[in-house]
């Protein structure tokens, strides 16, 4: 959910406190009991954007939402000055820029300031199915441009964790 500021989020559920529409929609959500909770436990996470992908950016996608893939990846780090060598990777080592050249179709790109597994960064791309994804990912490990960017010394090591999540939209979406 993109916010302009920390204050705007801390202000959300007071806001939502006071929404008739999405207390009325949201009541079995929200008047839920202990023995049938919605969920075992949630986790919030904060994200500052990334310097060379401000925005988040809707995916162009076609296929049926049933199709699609999401995939949320993580990245965790074993110091904060090897997380920022990662950091800098992506945006001005160029990492971002091969995504974009071959058409990743990113969500976001964001450097984890609040979470429970910091120093990370968090990104999301997107695909119209998996074997659309598979394909995707094959070009990149191919790409002579990340075998050269993965090879540099500068960059080695940078990476000490990776989660990986898949995704699918559900039909009430907005993407």
């Amino acid at each position: 959910m993109p916010i302009r500021n920390v204050e705007a989020n801390l202000a959300l559920a007071e806001k939502l406190c006071r929404d008739d529409n999405y207390q009325k929609d949201g009541a079995a959500y929200i008047n839920a009991v202990y023995t049938d909770a919605a969920f075992t436990r949630k986790e919030v996470i904060l994200l500052k954007a990334f310097s060379l992908a401000p925005q988040m950016e809707l995916p162009k996608l076609t296929a049926a939402k049933k199709e699609r893939i999401y995939e949320l990846r993580s990245y965790e780090s074993a110091s904060e000055k090897i997380f920022a060598n990662k950091m800098h990777m992506f945006n001005e080592g160029g990492e971002i820029d091969l995504f974009k050249r071959l058409n990743f179709n990113a969500v976001f790109y964001g450097e984890v300031v609040a979470g429970s597994h910091m120093p990370n960064l968090m990104y999301m791309t997107s695909f119209e199915n998996k074997t659309d994804r598979d394909a995707h990912w094959k070009n990149f490990v191919d790409s002579p441009d990340w075998k050269r960017l993965s090879t540099l010394p500068q960059y080695q090591n940078n990476v000490s964790h990776i989660d990986i999540m898949f995704l699918q939209p559900m039909e009430y979406s907005d993407f």
